[in-house]
């Protein structure tokens, strides 16, 4: 069985982790130096040995805390290849929105890229990635079949989607990942989101205006 922890930063992060002690850190965004101390302490608390550092996708606010991952565990944050793009505009961007020189933490880059239906394994337990476009080219979902849980990031929220009016955003593209997403999550898989509360995949099928299926209501 795993473990999810969620933290609030800018975005949501989670550590995911089972009996062996071994997890995986999806989204690490910790701004602030609070935030970070209090990340570490847990992965302290609970002895836990972090493996791998995953990116949903490369917008800035997902990934801000890469730097204490790449220090404390000695992990580079892995992403998939579309979002190449957008890990080599993350400082311009940064400097857009908080000003030049204010945010001083490092921007760690990847040094490898994750590709379509790889599987990353952590203790005794693995996540694919099913790559979704659309709210950035190399938008992903890391699901776990055999729990029933997908980190989901921007590509869908509880009762909402990501936006695809963004730089190398595509409507088209978005809506083709939510269809596959509808077909490949069963509706008991929990989908934990890149910002918001959790829900599961049959509640978005019927309630969510976005996905197809809602179009039947209940």
């Amino acid at each position: 069985m795993i473990n999810i922890r969620r933290f609030v930063f800018m975005a949501n992060c989670y550590v995911v982790s089972d009996d062996t002690g071994e997890c995986v850190i999806i989204d690490p965004c910790a701004q602030y130096r609070r935030q970070r101390e209090h990340f570490k302490h847990y992965i302290s608390k609970e002895q836990l040995r972090p493996v791998r550092c995953l990116l949903t996708h490369g917008h800035y606010d997902h990934l801000l805390s890469c730097d204490q991952i790449k220090e404390e565990y000695g992990l580079f944050p892995e992403i998939h290849h579309g979002d190449k793009p957008w890990m080599a505009r993350v400082q311009t961007r940064i400097e857009e929105v908080f000003g030049p020189g204010v945010f001083q933490h490092e921007i760690v880059q990847p040094q490898r890229f994750l590709e379509d239906d790889e599987v990353i394994t952590f203790g005794n337990h693995s996540l694919r990635l099913i790559h979704t476009p659309g709210h950035s080219p190399g938008s992903a979902v890391f699901y776990c079949e055999e729990e029933k849980v997908a980190f989901t990031g921007d590509t869908l929220f509880k009762g909402d989607i990501g936006r695809s009016d963004l730089l190398f955003s595509w409507p088209m593209d978005l809506e083709e990942s939510l269809e596959k997403l509808t077909q490949l999550l069963p509706d008991d898989c929990v989908i934990w989101p890149g910002h918001g509360f959790e829900s599961t995949m049959g509640y978005e099928k019927w309630n969510n205006e976005f996905l197809s299926f809602s179009d039947y209501g209940l």
